[in-house]
Order: structure tokens, then C-alpha cells, then sequence
């Protein structure tokens, strides 16, 4: 629900604040004053097209600002919009409300903003057309088109249509897809299997290689020890043969002492001659030595394992250079590396699999493609019926509500026809066509229906379709043109009943409909500081008797006209109140 909107600097309001509350509000004032301005700013809070015409002469920018509460949502919707503004970063204000802006420069830049955080016009449109719905004369035109009437025929039993249509559209995009497939393998069969040549060579390239994850690396380290293998053996030899001895381990030609006895003799020999001492620190020395022999026996057999672990130097690196060519030759035709290398196989196994044109493959695939349409078919059939139970509904509660809209003779008729194809919404093709009485041919919206017939469809429509909807926002911008008369009070009424449960905020320049608000708020226009601008003032009930006689007949400022007005405000009270 909206709460309130601030404008600044909008085409003729320099600035305004208006309040809104619950139930039916009306905003009236003489032709000019502005009200084309208040519905712009809701408009531009919808993501309308941001126009720098509208900026008020001899300002920068013009700024509209409104507040909704979603208090009186129903949980999911409350919380998708919660999900949706906290995505952009938003929040709620003080009063648990969320702020919604919109600024238009002179220049014609457009800025947004959503929960206090700036927001492209996109997602300030994604979060306040699930609040707000603004219906006007091109709503009118917009009736009468196929995707209209549909979208009316869905809304009526969403609750069956909206699952079924959803499972409709991903077995038409699996469908269309195959269908595509097949296609292009049946007209590029012959570029496709060349194609699928050149994988195949490939894959049996590098399958025959096997490559191993990181072998390149592994390759590139055991090459360098080979290549330095006769140094790596001796100085593992003779470290081994400083720890146990040169006789030990038969290393010759080093110095005698070391020949005799290694260095983990000669500290074990220590250890023992500082423990017979029997003193704690010569002790505690022994048991450092005790440490360094151990850790010097683990070195000792770690350099045997080494030594004996070493290949024999010209067979082991012949075979490593030969199978270091076969990776480089795959890493300079695939991949930097063989992770790489390993990867493109996996993509190409995968890309081959779709690149399969044989007569086998093709046989498959017109089969998956036969099942996929048998199922598209009864989901389709599926839709059908639910639509055709929906208008059915829509035909007899639409017709109800017209006779009480000064249209007694006149019913919706409903056509449901049958396309060729499986269209993105279906198969079916409706139209919406009114009959003028009974027996007569129903003709179509567009050749049969009136300004003011239209008008008044579309508002049964919304009634309808609204039953069951609570806390939203419906703008109605002179959807009352070319009315009058009885016809004038009964939208009043259907206007007043909407209300009942969602807020509906109306610009009309009918007394009838005007009488049946909650709210009434006027535009009026000032030039007496020599530019025009316009101010929004909420009526008191005196206030309210004096427009609404100036709405009548510009009787405003006569007895006569102020007792017709405060009659015609009785009687809506009245009218109302019964219900």
C-alpha cells in the first residue's frame, strides 16, 4: 500500500506531499491543474520512461519520492518483496516502511533508489509493480490485445493455470530444443561429422599417450636428477659414509679417522662416556647425543633408500626424455599443460557426444523428439481445459458486473480457438467479444466497445480478478471517460467496493464517482506569482461539498448547487453503508 509521495519539481507541482490512506481516494481539480502530474510520479515510481520535459521550468531535476507498506500483503508476497529489496541492498525506514525514489535531471539522466540504496529502474519497477498497478486509457487499448485477454483468463484460476503454464514453457524450451538439434545435424551433416572426425582423432591422441595429472611437472623434476645422477650418488654416498663410516658403507678414499668410525659411532661412543660420569649435567649432555644418533640413523637409512632408489643412469633417462616428447607434443596441440590438456579431452568426449550424425543417432533423436511433443501436447491440452473452465467463470461473474455498470443487455463472450503450433503460452488463441444483447453476434472489443464501454470492462475485470487480493496499490487515471449518468454512480460503487480490501486511488472529473471516496484530495493551480504551479489539498467534509459542486456544473458558489452536492454525498454514504 502507498502511504505517501512526495513530488518536486514535476511539470506544474513545485512541491507537494500527499498522504494517502486506505480505501478510495480521489484526486479531482480543473482540467490543467496537475493531476496528469500525480499519476506521472506513481508512474515514474513503476519505471515509466524517464522524459526531462517534465522537469518543471527552471530546475535542475525533478524528484518523486514514495513510501509503501507491505502490512497488508499476504505473507509470501510480503516476503518475496523482502527477498527482492534486500537483494538490492535496500531496507525499511523507521516507520517499517520501504522509501521508493526516482529523479529525473534536466539533461535527461535518471537516477532510482530502492530501501534507501540506489537501484537501476528496472529493479525499482520489479519491486513497485508488485504494489502498484496504474490503469489509464492505454490500459483501455491494451485490453483488446490477445496477450491481454489471455493474461486475464490465467489470473482468474491462477492457482491451476500458473503451475501448468510454468511446466508448459520448460517442455516447449526441451522440445525446441531437440527440434533445433536435429535441424542443424540434418543440414550440416557432412561439416558435423568432419568435425566429429577431427574430436575423435584427437581423443584416441591423447588416450593413447594416458597422460597423468601434473606428469609434465613430474617429468621436467626427474629429468634434472637424472641428468645430474653421478653427483646426486656421491654425495648421498659420502654422507652416508661421514654418518656410519667409509668401511660400513664401502666408500674409499677418505681420511682414516673417518674410515674407522662414522659419526654416529663416535657420538654414541660420547654419550656413553659422559652417562658413566654420573653427573646430571654430563648426563643431560649424554642424552642430547642419544637424540642427534637416533635422528642421524633415520638420515642414514633415508640415504640407503635414496642410493638404492636411484635408476640405472642411460635406460631410466632415454625412457623419461622419450615420454617427456609424447607430452610436450600433446601440451603444445591442446593446452599449456596437462591439466589442461585432460581438461579439453573431457570437453571434446562431451561435445562429441552432440556431434553424433549417423543414421542411429538421428533415429534417436527424432524419437526423443516425438516424446517430447507428446508430453508438450497433453500439458497443452491440460492448459486448454483450465483456460476454457476459467472463461467460462470470467464470462458469467464479468457479464454480472456490467449490468450493474449500466450495461444490462451487454455480456462478455469469451472465443477460444486452437493454433497450428505450440505457441510460447500455449495453443491457444482468445479473444475477448461482447455481445449487445441477447441473440445478437458478439463482435470484438475493438469494433463493438465505446471509450466509455471499455472503461467499464475493464473495471469489471478488476473487481473480478481482485476478489481474494488484499493491500494492493490500483491507480485508475480517468478511466471514467465518456461516462455520465447512472453509469457514472455504479463505477463509483465498483470503485468503492475494490477498495474494500486494497487501496484505489482514482483521477476523475465525475461528481458520482468522486462522492464515493474516503479520501478526497483536489488539485488546484496558482499563477498569481506569475508562474503556474499547482498544490494537492486534502477536503474536509465542507470542502468536499464546495468540489464537488464545482464538478457538477461550476455551482460551486450557489445554494442550489452545494444542497445537489451534499445530496449526491448522502446518497453514496448511503449506498454504500446498506452494503
Amino acid at each position: 500500500m502507498l502511504t505517501e509521495i512526495s513530488i518536486r519539481d514535476l511539470g506544474v507541482i513545485p512541491d507537494a506531499t500527499l498522504e494517502f490512506s486506505p480505501g478510495l481516494t480521489v484526486l479531482t481539480g480543473e482540467t490543467g491543474a496537475g493531476k496528469t502530474m500525480v499519476v506521472t510520479s506513481l508512474k515514474l515510481l513503476c519505471g515509466a520512461r524517464a522524459d526531462a520535459g517534465r522537469v518543471r521550468t527552471g530546475a535542475d531535476k525533478a524528484l518523486v519520492e514514495g513510501r509503501v507498506s507491505t502490512e497488508h500483503l499476504s505473507e509470501e508476497e510480503s516476503a518475496t518483496i523482502d527477498a527482492v529489496v534486500s537483494e538490492l541492498g535496500g531496507e525499511r525506514d523507521e516507520n517499517d516502511e520501504y522509501l521508493l525514489a526516482r529523479q529525473v535531471s534536466a539533461k535527461g539522466r535518471s537516477r532510482a533508489w530502492v530501501g534507501g540504496r540506489s537501484a537501476s529502474a528496472a529493479a525499482l519497477a520489479d519491486v513497485s509493480t508488485r504494489l502498484i498497478a496504474i490503469h489509464g486509457q492505454n490500459d483501455q487499448l491494451r485490453l483488446q490485445s490477445a496477450d491481454e485477454q489471455r493474461a486475464a483468463i490465467d489470473r482468474m484460476d491462477a492457482d491451476t493455470i500458473a503451475p501448468t503454464l510454468e511446466t508448459y514453457r520448460q517442455q516447449r524450451a526441451h522440445w525446441r530444443t531437440l527440434v533445433k538439434e536435429l535441424e542443424e545435424k540434418t543440414s550440416k551433416r557432412r561439416e558435423l561429422a568432419m568435425r566429429a572426425d577431427q574430436l575423435s582423432f584427437a581423443i584416441e591422441e591423447i588416450d593413447a599417450v594416458s597422460p597423468e595429472p601434473d606428469e609434465d611437472q613430474d617429468l621436467a623434476s626427474q629429468i634434472r636428477r637424472m641428468q645430474d645422477l653421478d653427483g646426486l650418488r656421491d654425495a648421498a654416498a659420502v654422507a652416508l659414509a661421514a654418518i656410519d663410516g667409509a668401511a660400513a658403507v664401502g666408500v674409499t678414499g677418505m681420511d682414516a679417522a673417518t674410515e674407522d668410525s662414522g659419526a654416529a659411532e663416535l657420538l654414541g661412543a660420547a654419550a656413553t662416556e659422559l652417562a658413566a660420569a654420573d653427573d646430571e649435567e654430563l648426563t643431560e649432555f649424554s642424552n642430547q647425543l642419544n637424540e642427534l644418533t637416533s635422528q642421524l640413523s633415520e638420515i642414514s637409512a633415508g640415504l640407503g633408500a635414496f642410493l638404492s632408489g636411484l635408476p640405472e643412469e642411460t635406460e631410466s633417462l632415454d625412457k623419461l626424455m622419450q615420454r617427456q616428447v609424447e607430452i610436450k607434443n600433446l601440451t603444445r596441440k591442446y593446452a599449456p599443460d596437462i591439466a589442461g590438456v585432460l581438461a579439453w579431452r573431457d570437453k571434446a568426449e562431451r561435445k562429441l557426444a552432440t556431434l553424433d550424425v549417423s543414421g542411429e543417432a538421428l533415429d534417436k533423436l527424432t524419437a526423443e523428439i516425438k516424446t517430447a511433443e507428446k508430453k508438450l501436447g497433453a500439458t497443452a491440452r491440460k492448459l486448454s481445459k483450465a483456460r476454457a473452465k476459467a472463461a467460462k467463470h470470467l464470462e458469467e461473474v464479468v457479464t454480472k458486473e456490467l449490468k450493474g455498470l449500466a450495461m444490462p443487455h451487454t455480456s462478455l463472450v469469451v472465443e477460444i480457438t486452437k493454433a497450428d503450433t505450440f505457441g510460447p503460452a500455449g495453443v491457444d488463441n482468445i479473444e475477448f467479444k461482447l455481445r449487445a444483447h441477447e441473440g445478437a453476434e458478439p463482435r470484438p472489443l475493438a469494433s463493438s466497445a465505446s471509450g466509455g464501454e471499455l472503461s467499464r470492462i475493464m473495471l469489471a475485470l478488476e473487481v473480478v480478478l481482485a476478489e481474494g487480493q488484499a493491500g494492493h496499490t490500483m491507480v485508475f487515471d480517468e478511466v471514467d471517460a465518456g461516462v455520465g449518468g447512472r453509469a457514472a454512480v455504479e463505477i463509483g460503487k465498483r470503485l468503492k467496493q475494490l477498495a474494500v480490501n486494497n487501496q484505489v486511488i482514482v483521477v476523475t472529473h465525475l461528481p458520482q464517482v468522486a462522492a464515493f471516496a474516503d479520501t478526497h484530495l483536489v488539485v488546484s493551480k496558482d499563477a498569481r506569482s506569475g508562474a503556474v504551479s499547482s498544490k494537492v489539498t486534502s477536503l474536509g467534509d465542507e470542502e468536499r461539498i464546495d468540489e464537488l459542486a464545482r464538478m457538477m456544473a461550476g455551482l460551486d458558489d450557489s445554494d442550489s448547487g452545494r444542497a445537489h452536492a451534499q445530496d449526491l454525498l448522502d446518497q453514496a454514504r448511503r449506498a454504500f453503508a446498506a452494503k
